[in-house]
């Protein structure tokens, strides 16, 4: 197997970490809020201004889904 196969293979098996994937979200989002030189054009604006939104749904998705899956799943008997 070459090298880009073992890579690919590599990627493919990694598993997906929710942790890693908010921190890597939250650092681009404070970067992104931190250097706007102000020589961007208003498209590129505009753009990023929406894709911060779409990060910001994607995670409230994933809250979503959470309390939706505790809503469901019923609370274990108590002792006593």
């Amino acid at each position: 197997m070459g090298a880009k196969a073992t890579q690919s293979a590599q990627v493919e098996e990694k598993e997906f970490n929710l942790e890693e994937w908010l921190r890597e979200g939250i650092q681009g989002l404070r970067s992104s809020l931190k250097c706007r030189p102000p020589a961007l054009p208003e498209e590129f604006k505009m753009h990023t201004r929406a894709a911060r939104k779409e990060m910001l749904l994607a995670v409230r998705s994933l809250l979503d889904s959470a309390i939706r899956e505790l809503e469901e799943t019923p609370e274990p008997a108590k002792k006593g």
